[in-house]
């Protein structure tokens, strides 16, 4: 598809409601925006989708060529992606599905859409099946009653910590049942693959990128700002600056930690992940005892300039 028929198609599906004409009338489409691999600008595509058990699924088709296509490198080398189906527009996780998890999903997809199947006849390639899961913010009784609206930064800041705190849960969830299907194998050679391996990856690194984007902001323009109005938290603030560089150690420790996770000691694993779990929600817990005070009468999102 070239570049400018491809842009024609995004303006038609943006305005009129996810529905196109022409060889794409009548299908389930959405536009998939990703983060360049290398460039790190976004990049929008539109594709073909399948519903399953109430995810959105897209195929890595490529139109059966043997390379995977662009957006799905894209989406490996940051998986936190925009969703617009229809008139809804949403974040999401983008995760590769695998092993039994992957053929189930594919074999819905061709059931669909049979022409994937020709597409996977085409190539040696195996088609990736990537779930797109909503990423919005997950609330438990520790988290409190999710707040009705975003109204001060403070709220903001919350729903940040809200949304970070959701993917350390998924992590520690995968690597717990990746680590029971290896002690449930029986029998000789080697495990199984529970397939979660790209799973784990892809919300750990959505994490990690995550909390780096948000520190990065934190550094450039809250902090200076919550020190010019209240010099009494500088104390705090420079805390909370070294904890950052602390954390970014951290990070990279959980993503080596998550590399190895196939011949790691589970309780040894398991134990670290943990600890390193429990020190980054200490930090989060720490910055909004400090900060939600002095940021409770800033408005978000922030009123426009006067002209």
């Amino acid at each position: 598809m070239s570049q400018s028929f491809n842009q024609s198609v995004i303006t038609e599906f943006r305005a009129n409601g996810g529905k196109v004409g022409g060889p794409f009338e009548g299908s389930d489409l959405l536009l998939l925006t990703t983060t360049g691999a290398v460039s790190g600008k976004p990049h929008t595509v539109l594709l073909g989708c399948v519903r399953d058990d109430g995810l959105l699924l897209v195929v890595g088709s490529n139109l059966g060529a043997p390379e995977h296509p662009d957006w799905y490198r894209n989406l490996l080398a940051h998986p936190q992606v925009r969703v617009e189906f229809g008139t809804e527009a949403f974040e999401a996780i983008a995760v590769p599905a695998e092993g039994e998890r992957r053929d189930r999903m594919f074999a819905q997809v061709v059931r669909v859409a049979p022409g994937y199947g020709d597409y996977q006849a085409a190539t040696s390639r195996t088609l990736p099946v990537v779930v797109l899961e909503p990423a919005e913010p997950e609330y438990t009784e520790a988290d409190g009653e999710n707040p009705a609206a975003v109204t001060s930064l403070a709220d903001k800041l919350v729903q940040v910590h809200t949304w970070l705190r959701a993917q350390l849960r998924h992590v520690r969830d995968e690597a717990e049942a990746h680590l029971a299907a290896r002690a449930a194998h029986r029998g000789p050679g080697a495990p199984p693959a529970p397939g979660l391996g790209l799973q784990i990856r892809q919300h750990c690194l959505a994490f990690c990128q995550s909390l780096e984007f948000h520190h990065t902001g934190e550094d450039a323009h809250i902090f200076p700002a919550v020190a010019h109005h209240h010099p009494e938290l500088r104390p705090a603030l420079d805390r909370l600056q070294e904890e950052h560089r602390a954390i970014a150690r951290i990070q990279n420790d959980l993503l080596t930690l998550l590399a190895d996770i196939g011949t790691s000691d589970p309780t040894r694993f398991l134990t670290d992940l943990e600890n390193m779990s429990a020190e980054l929600r200490g930090h989060l817990a720490y910055e909004e005892e400090q900060l939600i005070p002095a940021l409770a009468d800033v408005p978000w999102p922030p009123p426009a300039p006067a002209p």
